[in-house]
């Protein structure tokens, strides 16, 4: 575990100067990496309490495939701004060469691994808030990549984040990615008692039948 009292603070002043803070492209960016998990939780708690989506669309499905189509044109969106921040703002000489192009590479193509595997076993469904919309999986998923790590999907799409932050030399890139770990960490603690309540309850239920 990361101990955070032993963190070279001269690194991170460093790191933080390369950054301008009031540039409105870097402050887009930092929105747009808050926002994502913000719409997506408000949106799911929403519906699983009144189920209005699914009663305008007729169906649970109709309308969480509608729903993950928003969701993935944001995260495009905040893909989008995350590199135009980068592009705008210095490059981290100690980065800028061959060997950590290569070591973001290495991670870029990690990140993506566990994003897509997390896919393949969850569905398009279970990927995209299916739990909030009543539509359960049969059992918690126990496969690669979960039996590596507990939401892959987030720290994946981070480590994503961190590659291509270090394969363009960008501080910048490096401290939008820690914005999103943040965000992610706090998202899951918002996430995870949903998750385990609504499965708990589905198996109480079938013993009860």
């Amino acid at each position: 575990m990361l101990d955070i009292t032993k963190v070279d603070i001269s690194v991170m002043a460093d790191i933080f100067s390369y950054c301008d803070w009031t540039n409105l492209k870097f402050n887009l960016a930092i929105l747009a990496v808050a926002f994502n998990p913000l719409f997506w939780n408000i949106v799911g708690h929403w519906e699983h309490r009144t189920r209005s989506l699914t009663k305008l669309f007729g169906s649970p499905f109709t309308a969480c495939y509608s729903v993950a189509v928003v969701i993935l044109l944001l995260n495009v969106h905040r893909s989008y701004s995350f590199t135009e921040a980068m592009k705008i703002q210095p490059k981290l000489q100690l980065l800028d060469n061959p060997a950590a192009f290569y070591m973001g590479s290495g991670l870029f193509l990690i990140g993506t691994i566990f994003v897509m595997s997390s896919f393949f076993v969850l569905g398009f469904v279970g990927t995209f808030l299916g739990d909030y919309f009543g539509v359960l999986m049969e059992a918690k998923v126990l496969t690669f990549p979960f039996n590596v790590m507990e939401n892959p999907m987030y720290w994946g799409s981070t480590l994503i984040y961190l590659g291509w932050a270090i394969m363009n030399a960008s501080p910048t890139g490096l401290v939008l990615t820690a914005w999103v770990a943040a965000v992610y960490k706090v998202a899951i603690l918002f996430e995870r008692p949903f998750t385990e309540e609504v499965y708990r309850q589905k198996e109480k239920n079938m013993k009860s039948k």
